[in-house]
């Protein structure tokens, strides 16, 4: 078998950062900044933009920049004693040339490989060693796929546990036109109440309020329907027990500083994760987490998806 040769263009972004392009051949995209391992840009053949970012996205570090899909590595939110969201989505990452084989069902060779190990000041806040790789690639069929693999590499035979999401802000025509199906009747984590648990009544989770839900042991498909794009994104995820389903409505966004006041409208974040059971690793030990997003066009009938084409 031929070795796989990444094909990639690397650029400067924003105020000199550095970022990567990836190209497909029918014109189908994606950026990728080394600042956090952050996708920023995912277009389509057409030139449409599918992820959102915020209106007032700052690239400064240490800032994290606020749309696309940061990472929440180690820790998610403030489940813990570190910075919100963990630290992996202001680091500065490194491209891997020579990585570990991954399996790779694309014969896309549209992608990039990242890794991010700590830092002296990074062990002083969090005392375990580990290697983060991070396959970034674009498929043939404009799939988006993100395959992280975490290792620990201690070498004093502590174990660690982490928390993590693919934290991806969608780009949608009007948060009130769109609907998310595959999450019915589960349980979830209100993180506006106290992270009570409650149970799904809905059909589909529709929006006309803030949201800040963590959908708990959820099927690796989830689909987010917007009526007026007659698109949906289809959201498969392995090793990510959970979903977030977030925005922050007006009052929220007004107060958040890098986000606009309107900018809730047109996002909408569903975030593949594993939360309610921490990953934990011995010394040698790998976990592997992997999404893989696309957006295809919908039918509707009476609201609804055809069921056939996406969540059989």
């Amino acid at each position: 078998m031929a070795t796989e040769r990444p094909l990639f263009e690397l650029s400067k972004g924003i105020n000199g950062l550095d970022k990567i392009i990836l190209r497909e051949s029918r014109g189908r995209s994606a950026e990728v900044y080394l600042y956090g391992s952050h996708v920023t840009s995912w277009k389509n053949e057409n030139g449409e933009e599918l992820l959102y970012l915020s209106t007032k996205a700052i690239f400064k570090p240490p800032k994290p920049i606020r749309g696309g899909i940061p990472l929440c590595f180690p820790q998610f939110s403030n489940l813990g004693t570190l910075e919100s969201h963990g630290f992996a989505r202001n680091r500065i990452w490194e491209i891997e040339a020579s990585p570990p084989p991954l399996p790779s069902n694309s014969c896309s060779n549209a992608f990039v490989d990242l890794i991010l190990r700590p830092t002296e000041d990074d062990l002083k806040i969090w005392p375990y060693n580990f290697e983060f790789r991070l396959r970034i690639a674009l498929g043939n069929e404009g799939e988006l796929t993100l395959t992280s693999r975490i290792r620990n590499t201690n070498s004093d035979g502590k174990p660690f546990t982490f928390t993590f999401a693919y934290h991806t802000y969608f780009s949608v025509s009007d948060i009130s036109e769109v609907r998310v199906e595959g999450l019915e009747t589960l349980d979830y984590l209100d993180n506006l109440k106290n992270r009570e648990r409650f149970t799904e009544q809905g059909d589909a989770i529709t929006f006309e309020s803030e949201i800040d839900k963590i959908y708990l042991s959820t099927p690796t498909k989830i689909a987010i329907l917007d009526h007026e794009k007659k698109r949906t994104f289809v959201i498969r995820k392995d090793g990510l027990a959970d979903a977030v389903v977030w925005n922050p409505w007006d009052k929220k966004s007004k107060t958040i500083s890098d986000l606009g006041d309107e900018d809730y409208k047109h996002m909408l974040c569903v975030e593949a994760a594993a939360i309610e059971r921490p990953i934990t690793l011995k010394p040698g030990e790998e976990w592997k987490g992997r999404l893989e997003l696309s957006a295809v066009p919908s039918s509707y009938s009476s609201g609804q998806l055809d069921p056939k084409k996406v969540l059989e």
